[in-house]
């Protein structure tokens, strides 16, 4: 049996969604080879031989992608049974099996594709597949086995504040997550649960990425304190045998209020920054999304993770229905009065609101009002903003920020343009945006960053 695992995109990080279904076919004797075609090309050869071949879609840019490619591989290897896996193959099933995949797994998949495999190798052919296509089963994970994917150093880099930059690998302590988010993916594949992978795995994987050149680890979980006891039980593990490692995480907004006393530790044991999806300072669009924080609670996480010695990386979801050019510029301005400027990745100031299949959004009779049929090619249920002006803003800070390299000095630069044109299309008066606060209040001291900004 070969198989042949492909990932198409992961925000610039060694697919782990490939690695580890990879141990765990390798461990049943199966042939697998991993493929990464945001690094490389489709090996022909490899489709050709393959009896099957498995996308990983684990955000939406990635199943786009995907299956974009899907044409492409049944040509080459017209047998071949098609399966799509990972967080957003459940949500797009109708979409995806349109396309030709005979298979979709989602939540934990790594049991699923070695019963695919045992299914193919007895030539059992059925209507239906006998394997749930959302699998909530605990599973004792394996150590990722990433022989064949492309070298860690060709992936996204750390640059720290003194600008050395850093190999990063990437790693998973625990999937999906007990929030409920409405506007999050995840929600619909995980229905609020998470499952941790046990600490030696994670510790074990992420010494084969150091023996390749990692000298930083991006935990790529969706909620690194959705277990902190665990979280930290890692950490402290990490720091003892590696105490020179430096790695990020992501942890909610609420979660660092409420495990602020873990913070310190997260500090000491080589955390160089926190991701946090705040998506918004306006607190009805955080009622409508569920975030379970307000705009207050954001400027306290904003000081304590200052007065930590932590830095910040906020992610927002800028372009949503319900922002208005006035809620946009204060958006702005409070990145500005915060002095958040630095830390905040210039795509984070278009990020326009998706809503895919199985959105808790669409239990909102306001949502309903707006949104469009299900766009099957886009992925997701279009709308439009009632203010035209906001659609053409989104369009013109996406273009400027599409072109921006992302450096410390550029984004500063990229903020005083996306304030110009939000500032034109207000039609105010044009203003220097680092005039209107205190002096040295906006910082231009460099913080560490990685070098694939986070994106959906």
């Amino acid at each position: 049996m070969n198989v042949v695992l492909i990932s198409t995109y992961e925000l610039g990080r060694q697919p782990f969604g490939v690695a580890s279904p990879a141990a765990w076919l390798r461990e049943a004797g199966v042939k697998a080879t991993c493929l990464d075609l945001a690094i490389e090309r489709l090996d022909e050869r490899a489709i050709a031989a393959a009896d099957l071949i498995a996308f990983y879609v684990p955000m939406h840019t990635a199943t786009r992608l995907a299956a974009g490619f899907v044409e492409r591989v049944k040509r080459l290897s017209p047998a071949a049974h098609i399966c799509f896996y990972g967080l957003y193959a459940p949500v797009n099933e109708a979409f995806l099996r349109e396309l030709g995949a005979d298979t979709i797994l989602g939540g934990e998949f790594e049991e699923g594709l070695v019963a695919l495999v045992n299914r193919l190798n007895q030539n059992e052919a059925q209507a239906r597949q006998p394997e749930p296509t959302v699998s909530l089963a605990r599973q004792q994970f394996l150590v990722p086995d990433r022989t064949g994917l492309p070298h860690l150093s060709t992936y996204a880099h750390v640059t720290l504040a003194n600008g050395e930059s850093r190999t990063a690998g990437y790693t998973e302590a625990s999937r999906g997550c007990k929030n409920l988010c409405r506007h999050c993916p995840i929600v619909p594949v995980y229905g609020g649960r998470f499952f941790v992978v046990q600490p030696d795995v994670v510790l074990e994987d992420i010494a084969q990425q150091i023996d390749a050149g990692a000298r930083h680890i991006t935990f790529g979980d969706p909620d690194f304190f959705n277990g902190p006891t665990h979280a930290i039980r890692i950490v402290e593990a990490l720091h003892r045998r590696w105490p020179d490692l430096t790695y990020d995480v992501t942890i909610k907004v609420e979660h660092l209020l409420r495990q602020a006393g873990h913070l310190p530790r997260l500090r000491d044991t080589g955390c160089l920054f926190v991701t946090s999806a705040v998506e918004a300072v306006d607190d009805r669009i955080l009622q409508i999304f569920d975030k379970r924080h307000t705009r207050d609670d954001f400027v306290r996480v904003v000081s304590l993770l200052r007065e930590t010695g932590l830095n910040l990386n906020p992610t927002f979801v800028t372009f949503n229905p319900w922002i208005s050019l006035h809620g946009y510029h204060d958006l702005l301005r409070t990145i500005l009065e915060l002095d958040l400027v630095g830390a905040v990745s210039p795509i984070q100031y278009a990020i326009r609101l998706l809503i895919p299949r199985g959105s808790r959004l669409l239990e909102l009779p306001l949502v309903q009002e707006f949104v469009g049929e299900f766009d099957p090619a886009a992925l997701v249920y279009p709308w439009t903003h009632p203010d035209p002006r906001m659609d053409r803003l989104h369009e013109e800070v996406l273009a400027l920020v599409s072109g921006e390299t992302g450096t410390q000095e550029d984004r500063h630069a990229t903020f005083a343009k996306v304030w110009e044109l939000t500032e034109r299309s207000r039609e105010a008066p044009v203003s220097d945006p680092f005039a209107l606060v205190a002096q040295g209040a906006a910082s231009r001291e460099p913080i560490p960053h990685l070098s694939e900004p986070w994106y959906c």
